[in-house]
């Protein structure tokens, strides 16, 4: 299995994410100090952080487009808005980011896991415990997994939200 560096690296034109989760990694030191008002900054000295930020700005630098968008429920979990709070770090990375409340997802089918997909044809799909925490990451080509990752990506990016008009309730 690629790490994600080098998946990243061998994109040559898109790479798409779809979020669907309320909270990820609650292990994260930066959310705890978010969470606890000592995180003013988003990069806040995280070198993981920095790091996914530079991959970021290196690929956007040869061309690719990133786009994230997020399934969120409403009023947003400590977690969402602490995506919020550091996504401003990730549109001048290169990412353009969308939001999109659950309610207005309602009749989109969407994939059981969250994922990625890299120049329109390889999937990586992302596997979390009930907790956030990653627990296991798989990579497909399979055809009706593209479909309905890129489908269901495209569906919620023509409703959600611009990260730069979304506003927290």
């Amino acid at each position: 299995m690629p790490t994600f560096e080098e998946l990243l690296a061998s994109a040559q034109q898109s790479a798409i994410h779809l979020e669907m989760r309320d909270g990820y990694m609650p292990s994260d030191p930066a959310f705890a100090a978010w969470k606890e008002g000592k995180l003013t900054d988003p990069v806040g000295g995280d070198a993981d952080f920095q790091q996914w930020l530079d991959w970021v700005e290196q690929a956007s630098g040869r061309g690719v487009e990133f786009r994230r968008a997020r399934v969120i429920s409403v009023p947003e979990s400590d977690y969402i808005r602490f995506e919020h709070f550091s996504s401003q770090a990730n549109v001048e990375a290169g990412e353009n980011i969308r939001w999109l409340p659950r309610r207005r997802a309602t009749d989109i089918a969407l994939p059981g896991n969250d994922f990625w997909v890299f120049d329109n044809e390889l999937v990586l799909v992302l596997h979390f415990t009930g907790d956030g925490e990653l627990a296991d990451r798989e990579l497909t080509r399979d055809e009706r997994v593209l479909r309905l990752c890129t489908s269901a990506f495209e569906s919620v990016w023509e409703r959600a939200v611009p990260h730069e008009d979304y506003r927290l309730s």
